[in-house]
């Protein structure tokens, strides 16, 4: 029996699983990590815990199966956050993930020198230079910690910072250095536009090339390690997209709408990966999916799934307050790190089932905008998307997605989609399957479909728009508070 290992090191939890070359789950692990906000704007992790647990995982694998026959380890991870890391691959200071808005005058100094000709003819499209991107974190470590700057070898990302731990090999691929490659690799006149970005960063290769293996002393010792892919990339493969058409909604720590298709119509706000494969993946990543069901559980004493369960007792009606989920700014379509959060037009019909419904529908509403501008930028009208993800397992969440969104969502019966996406890479790489395509179509299973409600379709589509009519009324409020 063939056996594989896929790994995400997500925003909120590491996860892992052990599979067979059927897709068969033979075991898996998670374990949560802490986000520091030691100021505003940041939002910071330990590399540390990560690492240790990526090891733990392969600890428990080995410990409790036979893995002789083990193929490969393949680890997927979120992107746009950044651990500097010494010579020695030792990190200097915290990491910096993508929900830091710190950045944002770095960023927009760098997108001022960049126009939208050089983006078209670099990327496609209009994408954005934002307090995300790698440039706009090497600029602001520059400026405000010298010392830890002068002392950096490298920039990664947290899968490279693991593959780096487990193998000693630095690697990264060219769709997870998104903004700052196109088909040819990394853009050189963007990255001289930030003193030492170039030597910083690592060289880039395919998902399923094997970047090294697995030092001795470590557990899975002499394992292949695949450079592996941006959890939106292992979570596409993991939900079952792979071919021109189709769509996904990962539904995580944020919402991850996307579109593979190889029309492009240059639209603001979506990002336009460079072309792997054939594969041309048009993306809209918001900023806090499920990350506002979160602090809203927090907020009430529930948890997540009690949210849900909640939103459950209430229906589509005048008493559901509107809700903005820009909690810490908002990614796609519109890139406003100053946008808030907000709940508007509260009446004394709202108990806490119509504040929670309005939660889950304001994050609905924000793929519903998100959607918008990639089926523009795909040249597609969609009538289905595959969801997964951990926001996915609520079926009161979903049925709302799918009526806010009109039309259906295929939900894949596999929870953590990254993780298997990254042992599908893994399997590819290291020979046990001979395509993504072939992989992806053997392994992805579904277990229900959402369809729309059309009776809702008029309440939804008012609300939409109230929804955008709320955002751009409180602009000029948010625009006057100095970040």
């Amino acid at each position: 029996m063939t056996r594989l290992i896929g790994i995400d090191v997500g925003t909120t939890a590491v996860k892992a699983v052990l599979i067979d070359e059927s897709g068969n789950r033979l075991a898996d692990f998670a374990r949560s990590h802490t986000m520091r906000r030691p100021e505003p704007q940041a939002a910071e992790q330990d590399p540390a815990d990560w690492m240790q647990s990526v090891l733990d995982a392969l600890g428990e694998f080995a410990a409790g199966h036979d893995l002789s026959d083990l193929v490969g380890i393949g680890i997927c991870s979120q992107v746009n956050t950044h651990v500097f890391v010494d010579d020695e691959g030792a990190p200097l200071r915290p990491a910096i993930t993508w929900q830091d808005g710190r950045p944002a005058p770095d960023a927009a100094k760098i997108d001022a020198r960049v126009s939208g000709e050089q983006k078209e003819d670099w990327f496609g499209g209009p994408v954005p230079i934002d307090a995300s991107n790698a440039l706009a974190r090497i600029a602001f470590i520059a400026r405000t910690e010298p010392e830890a700057f002068a002392k950096t070898r490298h920039v990664l990302l947290p899968k490279d910072y693991c593959v780096l731990q487990l193998t000693c090999e630095v690697a990264s691929d060219p769709v997870a250095a998104v903004g700052l490659t196109n088909r040819s690799g990394y853009v050189a006149p963007l990255l001289d536009l930030v003193p030492n970005a170039a030597d910083m960063l690592p060289p880039l290769f395919g998902f399923t090339h094997i970047a090294g293996h697995v030092r001795q002393g470590l557990p899975c010792a002499g394992a292949p390690v695949v450079v592996g892919a941006m959890d939106a990339w292992g979570g596409m493969f993991g939900v079952g997209v792979v071919e021109d058409g189709d769509a996904m909604l990962q539904s995580g720590t944020s919402e991850i709408p996307g579109i593979v298709s190889s029309t492009v119509n240059p639209t603001p706000g979506v990002v336009l990966f460079p072309e792997y494969e054939g594969i041309i993946m048009h993306a809209a990543p918001t900023q806090a999916g499920g990350a506002s069901v979160a602090w809203f559980a927090n907020l009430i004493g529930q948890t997540p799934a009690g949210v849900s369960g909640l939103a459950a007792n209430s229906k589509p009606s005048l008493a559901i307050p509107l809700f903005l989920p820009h909690l810490q700014g908002e990614r796609a379509p519109i890139w406003d790190a100053r946008s808030r959060g907000v709940f508007a037009r509260i009446d004394g019909r709202a108990g806490a089932p119509e504040m929670a419904r309005a939660v889950l529908e304001g994050v609905a509403l924000s793929d519903h905008w998100a959607f918008g501008a990639l089926q523009a930028s795909a040249g597609i009208n969609l009538e289905v998307a595959n969801i997964g993800g951990g926001g996915a397992q609520s079926d009161v969440w979903s049925q709302i997605k799918a009526d806010a969104l009109g039309f259906a969502l295929r939900r894949v019966s596999v929870r953590d989609s990254a993780a298997l996406g990254a042992a599908i890479l893994a399997g590819v790489g290291c020979g046990a399957m001979s395509s993504l395509t072939e992989a992806v179509q053997q392994l992805i299973q579904f277990d229900r479909v959402f369809e729309p409600d059309t009776k809702h379709r008029a309440y939804y589509d008012d609300k939409f728009g109230k929804y955008q009519e709320l955002y751009e009324s409180l602009k000029p409020f948010n625009e006057s508070y100095v970040l």
